[in-house]
């Protein structure tokens, strides 16, 4: 017995030995990040054969600060129909430049036109406008002034009165794979959400998922051409007569409004209101039940507010019916209130010479609530599509 004993604390001692060799440090992958520089961006044409001549008259006024007739509603018909000089190529054009430096600079519509002579040294960016480039509601990507209404052309810079994410394409030249063709022209100006060709008139119409890319895009197609050297006439499209189109543009706007609501709220309180938190859906299932087994308060009454409100919430500073105070009690609390003001009125100190109205009445008229009805806005009128000026040439 004892030399079984003996034999399991050997085994112990030999099983409890401690190595004290340190093992070797494992080396640590370091994954290296490399980071390509942004290119600058190279000048689209020669800077020598830029010359500064008047553009051709198309208007009644020469605006010097935009370098362009103004005054005429419609472009001249045959030099819309002159083939641009040069195309934007974003693979090859596009670099930062000094624009880069300040965020919120406008893109350059020469760049876009494809004839921007200054490269790394323009004031504006030389890129694709992103999701995030949105700019202010009165000008457009380039940072052009817009006006309230469309010109009769449906050409320009645009308006601001709605936010039109479609362009008109006029000219094209009909072949059995045009849709195809007119994807992959217009693709690489932005995101497409819907391309409509109407083989029948040679047209097309091509909706964004941004205005600013719908912006950048009709100036860098403008007298552009396809694959059969057709000149292309680009204009915005009117607003679709289609009323599934309208309910879609609807509440694709609405979507937009909760997306910007959702980034200015807290999560919990998104989740919470949108159902998605588990915790606060049953919390809202006990409340809403109000002691009924099985029953559950739609949003319209439990959100309710007013006297009348079935939520102990919504009541919260409104007066019941049932706990309003008799007729007589409410005379002798308005008779007290009245000489609790007269006594108030006595200490006041008398107003300042010069003044028209007196301390109490200026009072009264900053606890006054005036409320303004608000007009109806104006509803656009819808109609047939315009000519565009271009296609019955």
């Amino acid at each position: 017995m004892a030399e079984v004993e003996n034999d399991a604390q050997k085994l112990a001692l030999a099983t409890t030995n401690n190595n004290n060799e340190v093992a070797p440090p494992t080396e640590k992958k370091v994954k290296k990040v490399v980071r390509r520089k942004k290119r600058p961006a190279r000048p689209q044409v020669d800077p020598a054969t830029v010359k500064n001549e008047l553009p051709p008259q198309t208007g009644t006024i020469y605006n010097v600060w935009y370098n362009k007739w103004s005054g005429g509603d419609r472009e001249d018909k045959y030099s819309s129909q002159t083939k641009a000089p040069n195309r934007c190529v974003i693979s090859t054009d596009a670099g930062y430049t000094r624009a880069d430096a300040h965020p919120g600079t406008p893109f350059c519509l020469y760049f876009a036109r494809g004839i921007c002579p200054k490269g790394q040294d323009c004031d504006y960016r030389h890129a694709l406008p992103g999701p995030y480039d949105i700019p202010p509601q009165n000008q457009d990507c380039f940072g052009r002034d817009r006006f309230s209404d469309y010109r009769d052309d449906m050409g320009g810079v645009g308006s601001f009165s709605r936010q039109n994410r479609t362009i008109y394409v006029g000219r094209i030249h009909v072949s059995d794979d045009i849709e195809e063709i007119v994807a992959r022209h217009f693709a690489e100006w932005g995101s497409i959400e819907r391309i409509r060709v109407l083989n029948s008139r040679g047209v097309a119409f091509i909706t964004y998922t941004n205005e600013a890319n719908a912006q950048f895009a009709k100036e860098a197609m403008a007298h552009q051409s396809l694959d059969h050297n057709e000149i292309l006439n680009v204009r915005w499209a009117t607003e679709d007569p289609n009323p599934m189109a309208r309910k879609r543009e609807a509440r694709r706007i609405e979507e937009q409004a909760a997306d910007a609501i959702r980034k200015a709220l807290p999560e919990a309180f998104v989740a919470e209101i949108e159902g998605k938190d588990p915790e606060a859906r049953k919390r809202r299932k006990i409340e809403s039940s109000y002691g009924l087994e099985g029953y559950e308060a739609p949003d319209e009454v439990h959100f309710a507010r007013g006297a009348n409100a079935v939520n102990p919430r919504g009541r919260e500073g409104y007066e019941l019916e049932n706990e309003q105070r008799l007729m007589l009690e409410a005379a002798e609390d308005a008779q007290a209130a009245e000489e609790a003001l007269y006594e108030q009125q006595q200490q006041q100190p008398e107003p300042e010479k010069g003044g028209i109205l007196s301390s109490s009445t200026l009072a009264a008229l900053q606890s006054a609530k005036v409320s303004v009805a608000s007009k109806p806005k104006a509803v656009a009128p819808a109609g047939p599509l315009v000519a565009y000026d271009s296609d019955s040439d």
